[in-house]
């Protein structure tokens, strides 16, 4: 007996991640934890800005420090302003 394909669509579903390279996609959940991820960012800024109390005898730690918490927190204001434009596209 001949079997029919219901629709062409049937042929054209693939997964998004291919089982070979990730062989968890198998046998559970594969993605990301973007609130897991913010939080942690949130946290290491706060961590980074509170290095800055200390017993530092010059101002080049302080620099690097600040540097650093600003690029963190610029990154996630950047993340949440492309997250909350994204369904514009």
């Amino acid at each position: 007996m001949e079997e029919t394909v219901a629709s062409s669509s049937e042929l054209d579903k693939r997964p998004a991640v291919d089982p070979h390279e990730e062989p968890s996609h198998e046998w559970g959940w594969h993605g990301t934890l973007p609130k897991g991820t913010r939080i942690a960012g949130w946290l290491s800024a706060i961590f980074v800005f509170l290095m800055l109390i200390g017993n530092h005898h010059g101002n080049t730690e302080n620099i690097y420090l600040v540097a650093t918490g600003v690029v963190i927190i610029a990154l996630l204001v950047w993340d949440a302003a492309r997250r909350k434009t994204s369904w514009r596209r």
